[in-house]
């Protein structure tokens, strides 16, 4: 089968197509025959390890065989689902990952859903606990995760600000929800101060890095949380005001699969299902495809990327 494998140097990293055994599903897995699949930039950034290592966090598609122990899921099943491989044209699924595709979409949005729908979901709710009525700071609002976290907000009833460099991606996300844009090299917290009567973001999420973080320990409210996820910026450290941290009671948490269990993973994606699912299913939430590329064009997919110009996701079609 066609598969394709992230290649790391010391000069960047790329998407290189291979030719690759169709994997087997152990007892707990099923085999998906990958429809379509989308980048995300954590995967993409480098290591700092040269080599070659399958590409693709996420795929969506039909169930073509089952592991000994599934059950629940039958061959045909249109599912989507975090996985490893899944830029091939076959990819193996935890079958505690596997969400049923709501019938209103199609392949290529159904793409945009498994990793920044579930990251936003474990930001928003099991951690985050955001209310209707709160303030929502999202930096980075028109990437992938960004997006996710604007629509899944609003279905809750927060108020949303969103930072990016581009007014205009500001303007357009508008037509989602944003209740107010900010720009990212401004002054960020008076900002947010600004738009929220001094109250501040009930919940910050940091998909930047470490440029980043002091402004919005500045611009938390009190008893406020910042959630990490991203580091755009390449910046892994930061500044951090103990004692604004101290008398504002805040909470500061990581948001990372790379230490959980299968186990914790399915507990996520179970709560999805149960909180947010129906939200697709109505089209409460749609998600944002920015661009849609044929499988064989995978390097170009990841040029388009790579400049960063794109809003919400960029999906392979296999």
């Amino acid at each position: 089968m066609k598969a394709a494998h992230i290649v790391e140097t010391s000069d960047g990293s790329t998407l290189e197509l291979r030719d690759v055994a169709t994997p087997q599903p152990g007892a707990q897995q099923v085999l998906l025959r990958v429809k379509a699949s989308s980048l995300n930039r954590g995967e993409l950034l480098p290591t700092g390890k040269p080599g070659e290592r399958p590409g693709g966090v996420e795929a969506v598609g039909e169930i073509a065989a089952l592991g000994a122990d599934v059950r629940g899921l039958a061959v045909g099943t249109r599912i989507m689902a975090r996985c490893k491989g899944g830029f091939a044209e076959y990819a193996l699924v935890d079958a505690g990952e596997a969400m049923l595709v709501p019938q209103r979409l199609d392949w290529q949005s159904a793409a945009a859903v498994p990793i920044v729908f579930l990251v936003a979901y474990d930001m928003l709710v099991p951690y985050g606990r955001v209310q209707r009525g709160d303030w929502v700071l999202v930096t980075a609002v028109s990437s992938g995760v960004g997006v996710a976290c604007l629509q899944l907000a609003k279905a809750l009833g927060a108020r949303v600000i969103g930072t990016s460099s581009s007014t205009h991606k500001l303007d357009e996300l508008r037509t989602l929800g944003l209740d107010a844009g900010v720009a990212t090299r401004g002054d960020l917290a008076g900002d947010v101060m600004r738009v929220t009567e001094k109250h501040g973001a009930d919940l910050a999420i940091s998909n930047v890095g470490g440029s980043i973080f002091p402004e919005l320990v500045r611009a938390a409210a009190y008893r406020g949380k910042i959630a990490i996820v991203g580091y755009v910026d390449g910046s892994l450290e930061a500044p951090l005001d103990l004692a604004a941290v101290h008398s504002k009671r805040l909470e500061i948490f990581g948001v990372s699969n790379r230490l959980r269990s299968a186990a914790e993973r399915a507990a996520t994606v179970a709560g999805f299902k149960r909180d947010c699912l129906s939200w697709l299913a109505d089209g409460t939430i749609a998600p944002l495809v920015d661009r849609v590329f044929d499988f064989d064009a995978i390097a170009e997919a990841k040029a388009y990327f790579d400049r960063n110009v794109h809003m919400g996701k960029v999906v392979l079609r296999m």
